[in-house]
């Protein structure tokens, strides 16, 4: 088929190489403008412009799609559908409708719970079993449209968004190469109107860990937020990033180490198993520990 590929981050990149690897023409890339980014603050490219480049693919970055001109650069492509995982922009009706057969989205999510910008965090965050990809055909609400192919995968219990991330971008990219496969032949579902939940984008200030909570939401905090932006506590006074945890049994006042690394929490521990220090990389426990001497009590 002829494809315009439409993503951004590194999510996205192995959607395109499967495209690509599928035998599909790529009639052209579009992602989000590159932006200043490092100590430099010079413009850095999107991880789906660096692959396309490298591919030989046409990249196209407009800022919006609102503009006459850009519809009509779209339109004249002829692609007989879009593919769109992690974009960025809004797409308007005169952009959805210009494909042969639409556009369809990869939502990493099993819709309708968890439509929105954060969908993998809060699948973690709220303690869900299961999750996984949704291929749909795009409409102009967000994330409304109706379900061409679902495929579901179980969230391990020590899983992190990072981890997860790129679990589901895989299956991600196989799911699609299958819908394209048949897409002629796929009924699209409509979303149910019960259990539509929203993800909303991750905010900072939710980072800061409360170690009066139970320990099975500490731990779902912890992993749900890393690697960004990282739950956190304080260790004398230092701002530790706490990246990897699973439960643990304890029963002392909240925030008491009472282990190499274990802390109580309102109910039950938390085991922290990956940690960061400021300006430092994540560690692996054992490595965080050594030659650091831990206080008795966190905050």
């Amino acid at each position: 088929m002829k494809i315009i590929f439409m993503g951004s981050p590194d999510f996205s990149v192995p959607v395109l190489d499967a495209l690509v690897e599928a035998g599909h023409e790529i009639a052209c890339v579009y992602c989000q403008p590159p932006r200043p980014a490092g100590r430099g603050k010079k413009d850095r490219p999107t991880p789906v412009q660096a692959r396309a480049e490298a591919l030989g693919l046409p990249v196209r970055h407009p800022k919006s799609l609102r503009g006459e001109a850009e519809q009509a650069e779209f339109a004249a492509l002829g692609a007989d559908v879009a593919v769109v995982v992690a974009y960025g922009l809004i797409l308007p009706q005169a952009v959805l409708d210009a494909p042969t057969q639409g556009c369809l989205n990869i939502h990493a999510s099993l819709l309708p719970r968890w439509r929105g910008a954060a969908p993998i965090h809060r699948a973690i965050l709220a303690g869900d079993a299961e999750t996984g990809v949704c291929i749909m055909q795009m409409e102009a609400g967000l994330d409304t449209g109706p379900v061409l192919l679902r495929r579901t995968t179980p969230i391990g219990a020590e899983e992190t968004t990072g981890e997860l991330h790129d679990r589901l971008s895989a299956l991600g990219a196989t799911a699609i190469v299958e819908a394209l496969g048949q897409l002629d032949d796929l009924d699209p579902e409509p979303q149910p109107e019960t259990g539509v939940t929203y993800a909303e984008k991750i905010d900072k200030a939710e980072a800061r860990i409360d170690w009066t909570r139970p320990a099975e939401e500490v731990d779902r905090l912890i992993r749900g937020l890393s690697p960004f932006p990282g739950a956190w506590c304080e260790m004398d006074g230092m701002r530790v990033k706490l990246l990897g945890s699973r439960r643990a049994p304890g029963d002392m006042a909240p925030g008491t180490v009472i282990g190499p690394l274990t802390i109580a929490c309102g109910d039950g521990a938390v085991e922290i198993t990956r940690a960061q220090k400021p300006g430092g990389r994540a560690m692996e426990a054992e490595e965080f520990l050594r030659g650091f001497q831990m206080p008795e009590r966190v905050s």
